[in-house]
C-alpha cells in the first residue's frame, strides 16, 4: 500500500475532473447536447485504443446490464451539465456527490443490503446540507437544484447497476459501452439543437475528454495504490479545486449558507465512507 502514491494520483484526478468541471461552465453558449457528445467522444479515443490494444473483447456478455447503465449514467451526465449551467459549479458538484446516498436507498429495497442506523444519520448530516443549500441561500437557482439532485438519483442507480455487474465485465468495458452511449446520445440530441462553437470554443470542446479520461484513470490508479478507506474521501478534493476555479475564472460567490451546506454535505458522506471502512466488513 503507498498512501504518497495514492494521495498523488487522486489530486490528479481531482484536478481533471475538476478542470472538465470548469470547461462545461465555460462553454455555456454551447448547448449541454453538445457538450455530452464531445466529451463522449473525445473519452472513446482512449478507451477503445485500451481495448485493442490489451486485446479485450469490446462486446461484453452481460449486455442488457451494460446498456442500461449507460443509458442511465449517459442521462445522468447530460442533467449534471445543463445543472452547472444554473448553478455554481462548486455547489453543483457537491450536491452530484449526494448519490452514494440515493444508491444506499435504492440497495436496500434492490439488493437487500442492510444500512447501519449511523450510516443513515450520516446521511441525514449530507441531506440537511442540501437543505441549508436551498432554503437558506436565496441563490440557488430551483432548476438547477432540481436538474442535479435527478442527475444523483440517476448516478446512485448507476452504483446499483454496476453492483449488479461485479467483476463479470472488465472495468474498460463498462466505461466504453457509456462512453458509445452518451456519444450517440449526445450526438442524435445535437441533430436539432446544433450550435455552431466559436472558433476559441471548439479546443475546450475536445479538452472535455482528456480532462475526463484523466480523471478517470488517475482516480483508477488511486484505488490500485491504497485502500478504500484511504482513497474514497480524497474524492471530495474535486469540489475544493472545482469551488476555487469557479471564484478565481468565473467570478462566483460562495455564500456563508453555499460553505455550510457543502461542508455538512462532504462531512456526512466523508463520515460515511469512513464507518462503512472500519466497521462494516
Amino acid at each position: 500500500m503507498d498512501v504518497k502514491k495514492a494521495l498523488k494520483y487522486m489530486v490528479i484526478s481531482t484536478l481533471g475532473f475538476a478542470c472538465m468541471n470548469a470547461t462545461v461552465k465555460y462553454l455555456k453558449d454551447v448547448n449541454s447536447y453538445q457538450i455530452v457528445f464531445f466529451r463522449s467522444l473525445g473519452s472513446l479515443f482512449f478507451t477503445f485504443g485500451f481495448l485493442l490494444k490489451n486485446k479485450i473483447p469490446i462486446i461484453g456478455k452481460h449486455n442488457g446490464l451494460l446498456i442500461a447503465r449507460s443509458v442511465v449514467g449517459a442521462t445522468s451526465m447530460l442533467l449534471f451539465f445543463m445543472s452547472v449551467k444554473y448553478l455554481s459549479i462548486g455547489t453543483a458538484v457537491s450536491l452530484r456527490y449526494t448519490a452514494p446516498i440515493f444508491a444506499a436507498i435504492m440497495a436496500v429495497f434492490l439488493l437487500r443490503e442492510r444500512v447501519k442506523p449511523l450510516q443513515w444519520l450520516f446521511f441525514i448530516v449530507s441531506f440537511i446540507g442540501v437543505i441549508v443549500l436551498k432554503g437558506l441561500d436565496s441563490h440557488i437557482n430551483s432548476y438547477g437544484l432540481i436538474l442535479v439532485l435527478i442527475a444523483a438519483v440517476l448516478s446512485g442507480l448507476v452504483y446499483i447497476i454496476i453492483s449488479k455487474i461485479g467483476k463479470r465485465e472488465h472495468p474498460a468495458v463498462i466505461v466504453n459501452y457509456f462512453m458509445v452511449t452518451a456519444t450517440i446520445l449526445g450526438g442524435v440530441l445535437s441533430i436539432g439543437n446544433w450550435v455552431t462553437p466559436k472558433a476559441t470554443e471548439w479546443p475546450f470542446l475536445f479538452s472535455l475528454g482528456i480532462f475526463g479520461y484523466i480523471g478517470q484513470i488517475y482516480m483508477t490508479k488511486a484505488f490500485q495504490s491504497a485502500s478504500t478507506n484511504i482513497v474514497a474521501p480524497l474524492k471530495y478534493i474535486e469540489v475544493v479545486f472545482t469551488a476555487t476555479i469557479g471564484v478565481m475564472l468565473f467570478q462566483e460567490v460562495y455564500t456563508i449558507w453555499n460553505l455550510l451546506g457543502i461542508a455538512l454535505i462532504i462531512g456526512g458522506l466523508v463520515l460515511n465512507v469512513w464507518y462503512k471502512s472500519k466497521y462494516i466488513k
